[in-house]
């Protein structure tokens, strides 16, 4: 990677988005909303509200930024924006990475306002510090990100883009341990979350919720989700497609 092209690369990114009042809307304001719905849903059972909210806060950038990224990079080829980048100098994991970091810093804005009206608005408390949920969402956001990237070189329509949501976030939702605890779950159903990701990003936020400090469980839940992202990062750049057929 070059760190001019890959610098040039996120601050097109970045501009792409700041002229698309749609995908801020859904980036910043949809979360907030969704989250003051769960308020008035658990008005009367807060600690209820503070466990759903909290990993909310963590499943929300995910699931928007998997679907935001896989339709964006579905646009970029479809046009042919893709095929005349990839002439030039810019290299895959530049555009990849370029991708991975524009949508961390939107990540990281929408997790920060999520984060904070959570916190002073809506009444979320929890033991550990603010920062770090934003930090794990900002991780999140960018998993979702990788998986988009992957997810939308199979894709070659909007709608196949979308249709990779069931298979890909929906499971990871249901298995994270925010419905069932994952000990309670089935043996297979647990052997199956151990290998998600997103399970070891609410577990992470669960440390959060009942620590006042972080915990070692915490970094190597950070670690593994961080890991998960490069992985996919790079299965993104062997099967990225100049076009779509």
């Amino acid at each position: 990677m070059s760190s001019r092209i890959l610098g040039a690369t996120i601050v097109r990114i970045l501009r792409q988005l700041l002229h698309d009042p749609r995908t801020i809307g859904m980036l910043v304001v949809v979360p907030v909303l969704l989250l003051a719905l769960l308020r008035f849903m658990y008005d009367d059972q807060p600690a209820v509200f503070d466990r759903v909210a909290l990993v909310m806060l963590g499943v929300f950038p995910f699931v928007i930024m998997f679907l935001v990224t896989s339709i964006a990079m579905l646009r970029e080829r479809t046009n042919g924006t893709l095929e005349r980048l990839l002439t030039t100098r810019l290299g895959k994991l530049d555009l990849l990475f370029g991708y991975g970091i524009a949508f961390g810093v939107a990540a990281a804005v929408q997790a920060t306002v999520a984060a904070a009206m959570a916190h002073w608005l809506l009444g979320l408390d929890t033991a550990g510090s603010i920062w770090l949920v934003i930090l794990i969402a900002v991780v999140n956001a960018v998993l979702g990100v990788a998986l988009g990237l992957f997810c939308s070189a199979f894709a070659r329509t909007e709608f196949q883009a979308v249709q990779f949501m069931p298979v890909v976030a929906v499971p990871q939702i249901l298995l994270c341990g925010l419905f069932v605890g994952r000990e309670q779950m089935a043996g297979w159903l647990k052997a199956i979350s151990d290998v998600l990701p997103l399970s070891y990003a609410v577990e992470a936020l669960q440390q959060v919720g009942a620590n006042a400090e972080p915990t070692g469980t915490l970094w190597r839940d950070l670690g593994i989700v961080s890991g998960c992202v490069v992985v996919a990062l790079v299965l993104a750049a062997a099967t990225l497609r100049r076009r779509t057929a």
